[in-house]
C-alpha cells in the first residue's frame, strides 16, 4: 500500500453538499495542516436543498485559515465542467460521492441514474487519466449485494445479481474503475457503504422519513412487516474509514505480462451488526421522545403500520468489515442508539427552532 499524506495536497469532493459528502469536508478541515480542497455537487432537488445550503453554511462558516476552500455549483455528468476543475487544479486525491442515491426513486427515476451514476463516474475516470492522481477513492453501495443469502456480505462473494437499478449502477462504477486501473494505472479503491445514517442525514431514508411523518401526524410504514435488518453505519465512522482509506493507495505493480496489475481495491464499511427493523424503530421512537422532538404521551402504535416487501428492497444487509480493519486498523464503533441520541437532538434543533 502506498502511504499518501494528505498535508497540503489539492483534494475534490464530489457530492460536498451531499450527507457523506459535507461530513467528509468538515473532517478534512480538522485534520489538514494546509491544502486546498475543492468542493462539487449539483445541488439537485431530490430531496430538500435547503438541507444541503445548511451543510455548506457550516463548512463555509468553519474553513480553517491553512485551508483554500472552493465550492462549485456544477454537475459531474457535464465533461466540460469537470475536465476545466482537473486542468486548473491537478488534484493529488479525488473522492467521488456525488450519484444519485435511493434504491425506490430508481424504479421511478431511472434517467437521474445513468446520468450521474454512469456517466458522471466515467467523466471522473477520463479526468483522472488525463490528469493523473495519486488514489481516486469513490461510493459504491451495499445493495450491489442483492438478495444474497450468505451473511455477512463479503468483498470476496459475488455480487452479480443486482436486485435495483441504482445497485446495478455501484456494481458498474466499481468494475468500470477496475477497467481503468488496468489500463491506466489508476490507484482506485471503492467503499461499499452500508445504510448512512446521521444528524443532517437525507431525508429520504427511513430514520429521517419516519420523524418527519410521526411529528405531522402521519403512519409509518414498516416494511416487509418488520422482518428487515440493516447494518445501520454512523456518519463519522464512514467518515473515519474513507480519511483512512485516502491515505492508503493499492501500490502500483507490474505483472508477469509486463503490464500494470490493476491497482484497485474495494471494501466494506458497515458497523457488522445487522439491527431488526422494529428494534430501531423502537430506538429511534425513545430518542424522538428523549430528546423532546415528540411529547411523552405519543400514541406510536397508533402511527405504525406493517406492509410487505418493496420492489429493489433486499431483507437483510450485513458488512463484514474484517479487510477494513485489517488493512486500516478500523471498524466502526458508534452505537445506533448513540448515533440516533444525535439525530434526534440535531433534528429539535434544526426543524423545531427553524418552524
Amino acid at each position: 500500500m502506498e502511504r499518501i499524506d494528505l498535508n497540503g495536497k489539492t483534494i475534490l469532493v464530489t457530492g460536498a453538499a451531499g450527507f457523506i459528502g459535507s461530513n467528509l469536508v468538515k473532517r478534512l478541515f480538522q485534520d489538514m495542516r494546509g491544502g486546498t480542497i475543492v468542493g462539487i455537487d449539483n445541488m439537485n432537488a431530490y430531496y430538500d436543498v435547503s438541507l444541503k445550503e445548511y451543510r455548506l453554511d457550516v463548512l463555509d462558516k468553519s474553513v480553517p485559515e491553512s485551508i483554500t476552500w472552493k465550492f462549485v455549483k456544477g454537475d459531474i455528468a457535464d465533461k466540460e465542467t469537470l475536465d476545466n476543475l482537473f486542468e486548473v487544479y491537478r488534484f493529488d486525491v479525488v473522492v467521488n460521492l456525488a450519484a444519485q442515491a435511493g434504491v425506490r426513486y430508481s424504479i421511478e427515476n431511472p434517467d437521474a441514474y445513468i446520468q450521474s451514476n454512469m456517466i458522471g463516474f466515467y467523466n471522473i475516470l477520463e479526468a483522472c487519466r488525463h490528469y493523473p492522481v495519486e488514489h481516486l477513492v469513490y461510493a459504491s453501495s451495499s445493495s450491489v449485494y442483492g438478495g444474497n443469502k450468505k451473511v455477512p456480505f463479503s468483498t470476496e462473494d459475488r455480487v452479480d445479481n443486482p436486485v435495483s437499478l441504482y445497485a446495478a449502477t455501484k456494481k458498474s462504477n466499481e468494475l468500470m474503475a477496475h477497467c481503468y486501473s488496468k489500463l491506466y494505472n489508476i490507484p482506485s479503491t471503492g467503499l461499499r457503504f452500508f445504510t448512512v445514517y446521521g444528524p443532517a442525514g437525507r431525508p429520504d431514508m427511513a430514520y429521517f422519513g419516519f420523524t418527519n411523518k410521526l411529528l405531522r401526524g402521519e403512519t409509518i410504514q414498516i416494511f416487509n412487516y418488520g422482518n428487515c435488518r440493516r447494518d445501520f453505519t454512523y456518519v463519522d465512522d464512514i467518515v473515519e474509514g474513507v480519511v483512512r482509506v485516502m491515505q492508503g493507495a493499492p501500490e502500483k505493480n507490474v505483472g508477469e505480462d509486463g503490464l500494470p496489475v490493476p491497482p484497485y481495491a474495494v471494501y466494506n464499511i458497515g458497523g457488522g451488526q445487522p439491527e431488526n427493523l422494529l428494534d430501531f424503530v423502537q430506538i429511534l421512537q425513545e430518542e424522538l421522545l428523549r430528546a423532546g422532538v415528540l411529547p411523552q404521551d405519543y400514541d406510536f402504535e397508533a402511527h405504525k403500520k406493517l406492509v410487505p416487501m418493496q420492489p429493489g428492497d433486499v431483507p437483510t444487509t450485513y458488512a463484514d468489515a474484517e479487510a477494513l480493519e485489517r488493512d486500516f486498523g478500523f471498524t466502526p464503533k458508534i452505537t445506533l442508539r448513540e448515533g440516533l441520541r444525535d439525530f434526534a437532538q440535531w433534528y429539535k434543533e434544526y426543524y423545531l427552532k427553524n418552524n
